[in-house]
């Protein structure tokens, strides 16, 4: 009997691979270049070729990085590891929608993966108003949690990575913040919720904070339906505390942004602590080392990790408030 011939594993081009997957060719290209997410192999001519298990891999981790973790931490994990990741983290609840039910079936991965793209190529033509009439448009298009998950964030990283390796000018970088920003807060002011729910403040700490990534943490609040407060970054402590004690607020959420070596944020995280009442359950949005995490636990602050890590504990907060209201409605019984 003649042996028969293997049939060659299935290629596929570029444009199939962001359609599957919602991943835009150039943040494709960026995770390749900087994280090794997958490997393509070469056409004769020099396209990359993906193949079934790349498409699936990719799918893996855009589903991981949309639980609030960055491409960092999860681009470096096995296939089988991405899926045992995805298996522990408890499925998201419905998003709700600025307009329209609270069960709206989400929109399709392209959508982001095609305004995200567009907004990539805004910034290289050095184009404002068409990346300020893109992001709106997804505010639009998407909910409040997919657009900063799905379009904010991988255009962060964008930036750092392209900044970084010199492919883009820190003008263009300027540029896009500057176009975030106003973004941003037009979602903090139009998501805040309304005076029957609880208020939290937000800043961002240290000298060197990220006033776009304290944005995010923000709008990610109010559209999780608290009221939020947003004082800016570099806040001194005393004046955080002072705007706490106005509102009566019981949350106040930090953003974080520290290389591993400063030893400013532990001193300025005590001193913050020592001005709030004990019943303010402060909240540090970031990644950190471990001995920046050791710090943060020590004043009795919250260290999380992603937007994901966030949801989670403002869910979790939001419960145990209720929790003592029935427990007092209870009791006055």
């Amino acid at each position: 009997m003649p042996k028969r011939t293997p049939h060659p594993a299935v290629l596929h081009p570029i444009q199939v691979v962001t359609r599957r997957t919602g991943v835009s060719a150039d943040v494709l290209r960026v995770w390749e270049k900087r994280y090794a997410v997958v490997t393509p192999v070469r056409s004769p001519s020099g396209r990359r070729l993906y193949s079934d298990a790349d498409i699936e891999r990719l799918r893996l981790i855009v589903r991981a990085t949309r639980t609030g973790r960055t491409i960092g931490q999860v681009a470096a994990l096995p296939t089988a590891a991405l899926v045992a990741l995805l298996d522990e983290t408890p499925a998201a609840e419905p998003r709700r929608r600025g307009r329209g039910p609270a069960d709206a079936a989400p929109p399709s991965p392209s959508v982001a993966g095609d305004l995200l793209e567009a907004c990539v190529e805004a910034i290289g033509r050095f184009d404002a108003v068409t990346l300020d009439l893109l992001l709106r448009r997804a505010v639009v298009a998407l909910s409040a949690d997919d657009f900063l998950d799905a379009v904010v964030l991988p255009l962060v990283q964008h930036l750092q990575v392209h900044v970084l390796d010199g492919s883009l000018r820190r003008s263009h970088g300027h540029l896009a913040t500057a176009v975030l920003r106003r973004v941003l807060d037009h979602i903090v002011a139009t998501a805040t919720a309304p005076l029957a729910s609880r208020d939290v403040v937000v800043t961002a700490l240290g000298g060197h904070a990220h006033e776009v990534e304290a944005l995010i943490v923000a709008a990610a609040t109010a559209a999780d339906g608290w009221r939020v407060t947003y004082v800016g970054p570099g806040v001194p402590p005393e004046d955080v505390a002072d705007t706490l004690a106005h509102l009566d607020a019981r949350v106040l959420i930090l953003s974080l942004t520290a290389p591993p070596g400063d030893r400013e944020i532990p001193r300025e995280l005590r001193r913050l602590r020592a001005l709030l009442p004990a019943r303010v359950a402060l909240l540090v949005v970031g990644t950190t080392t471990d001995v920046q995490r050791a710090s943060i636990v020590d004043t009795d602050a919250t260290p999380l990790v992603g937007l994901g890590a966030l949801r989670a504990r403002l869910r979790a907060l939001r419960a145990a408030a209720a929790g003592r209201r029935r427990a007092r409605a209870v009791r006055r019984r």
